[in-house]
């Protein structure tokens, strides 16, 4: 992938790096022969990057081009706010605490060029920073209360480096160049590069070892290279084509900034951001379906005005929601007035918004997986043996599932598969997976989960490796059309 490095007068830039073309910025922003360059990475070292500078416009053009810039309009927003700096750092506090446990002062400039730093000591700090924060000239200021906190974090101009450091940005920038040639579709016989994002760590992933050793043949059948890659390759991210997260979603947690820098530089994402950011937050979900004539279990947004009016509106027992719970967790049932007191108390601890829904007993959820718009599988999910939800806790502490039944999509009720499908056109034109209950004669909309399992043996059973070879070639879709200028995005 070819490099270009843009800055605001190529004369004054005192850097001669190997391969690597020099241009102003108001040569690259008005020459149409850069608007032709395909499958370029832009390193956008302007002095500014304010709002509607030189240096903003040649991030912004540089994404409408499908250039890769570094850093991307996300990141100059990200750096602007000292808040979102830190809510991003909180992910490295441990490493911040014990690179500079032994700095004296309270205050610290940690300087990073191209992911490197002059000291051996900061070395793993700032490569974190750098993977977080994805600009090549970086500095953070750090100061100390009753512990090590960031207090901003700014591009460097490249005039304000000091002599004494050109010769290790000249051997940061060579190395940080020849390092991204290594993941270059050059070096490989693929059409594509996938990156599967998956966490051993993660309790409920969403997909089994089985199923990722299916999706990557599926890939290979596809003419894809998919690589499993994890929490530290997010500095990787840019050298792929796609990016599939496998890992437990949330908008506080690591896969959101995954999928937003993948979103950011051009790659095709399942989940993509505004995927998860809605369906994460049940409050959102109540809201859309509502207003999307989605039929949904009676449902009251909660918060500490009304909750008197609970047992009026919905009776016992009643379902309470975090806005962001997942897998069942979060997710309590309320069977007498004191117990729904105690529960809304506590959960309200946690967020100023929970859902109550009337409670409706049945012996199993459908789950339908809706994939650009159509059906793609169908299960029946039963309740976990004496439990009200799908999975529960043992004495023991083990977690419990109940069995899985899986359907052919024309075998299932035509009403489920048609209603799963109108819901999930409301979120986006991703991969989702529709709740829904039968109550009586009803049939309802519980939720739509932004990332469905998909394990060995259970969704995939009628559909087999043709579930995987779906998924992928959803993917290819994605890429190709992103690749001739056209974006999918979520539906507003």
């Amino acid at each position: 992938m070819p490099a270009l490095i843009v800055v605001n007068t190529p004369a004054d830039w005192p850097f001669a790096l190997r391969g690597v073309d020099v241009v102003s910025a108001r040569q690259y922003l008005t020459d149409p022969a850069f608007n032709a360059m395909r499958d370029t990475r832009v390193i956008n070292l302007c002095r500014s990057y304010s709002y509607q500078s030189l240096g903003y416009y040649v991030s912004l053009l540089a994404e409408a081009r499908g250039h890769k810039p570094q850093p991307d309009v996300i990141t100059i927003q990200d750096m602007k706010s000292v808040g979102l700096s830190r809510l991003l750092a909180e992910d490295v506090d441990e490493l911040i605490q014990r690179s500079l446990r032994t700095v004296r002062g309270n205050q610290f400039t940690l300087s990073m060029y191209f992911g490197q730093t002059l000291a051996k000591r900061d070395e793993r700090l700032g490569g974190k920073l750098f993977s977080l924060f994805r600009t090549p000239l970086l500095r953070a200021h750090f100061t100390r209360r009753d512990k090590w906190l960031i207090q901003s974090i700014t591009p460097i101009p490249a005039d304000e480096i000091p002599e004494s450091h050109h010769t290790s940005v000249v051997e940061a920038a060579n190395r940080y160049f020849a390092h991204r040639t290594r993941f270059t579709r050059a070096s490989r016989p693929a059409k594509y590069d996938l990156a599967i994002l998956v966490d051993p760590q993660d309790p409920h992933p969403p997909s089994d070892e089985l199923a990722l050793r299916r999706f990557i043949r599926a890939a290979a059948r596809a003419g894809i290279a998919a690589e499993l890659i994890g929490r530290d390759d997010f500095s990787r991210v840019g050298a792929f084509d796609a990016l599939f997260i496998r890992v437990t979603t949330a908008v506080d947690h690591y896969t959101f900034r995954f999928s937003r820098r993948a979103a950011a530089e051009g790659l095709a994402v399942i989940d993509d951001p505004v995927s998860i950011a809605r369906c994460t937050n049940k409050v959102y979900l109540a809201e859309r379906l509502t207003l999307g004539r989605i039929p949904v279990p009676q449902t009251v947004i909660v918060h500490r005005d009304n909750v008197d009016e609970l047992i009026g509106s919905l009776g016992l027992p009643v379902v309470l929601k975090q806005p962001d719970s997942s897998f069942s967790r979060g997710v309590v049932r309320a069977d007498t007035e004191e117990e729904l007191h105690v529960k809304v108390d506590e959960l309200l601890e946690e967020s100023d918004l929970l859902v109550a829904q009337r409670f409706l007993p049945t012996d199993f959820d459908w789950r339908v997986g809706v994939l650009d718009g159509q059906p793609l599988y169908v299960c029946r999910y039963f309740m976990a043996k004496g439990r009200w939800q799908i999975q529960g806790q043992s004495a023991q502490g083990n977690t419990q599932y109940g069995r899985v039944e899986t359907l052919a999509v024309e075998d299932a009720p035509r009403r489920v598969v048609a209603l799963a499908v109108r819901a999930a056109r409301l979120i986006g034109d991703g991969l989702y997976g529709v709740d829904l209950k039968h109550s009586g004669r009803d049939l309802y909309v519980m939720e739509i989960n932004d990332n469905p399992s998909i394990d060995g043996g259970y969704e995939d059973k009628i559909l087999k490796d043709e579930l995987y070879d779906k998924i992928i070639q959803s993917f290819v879709r994605r890429i190709e059309k992103i690749r001739n200028g056209v974006t999918t995005r979520a539906r507003e």
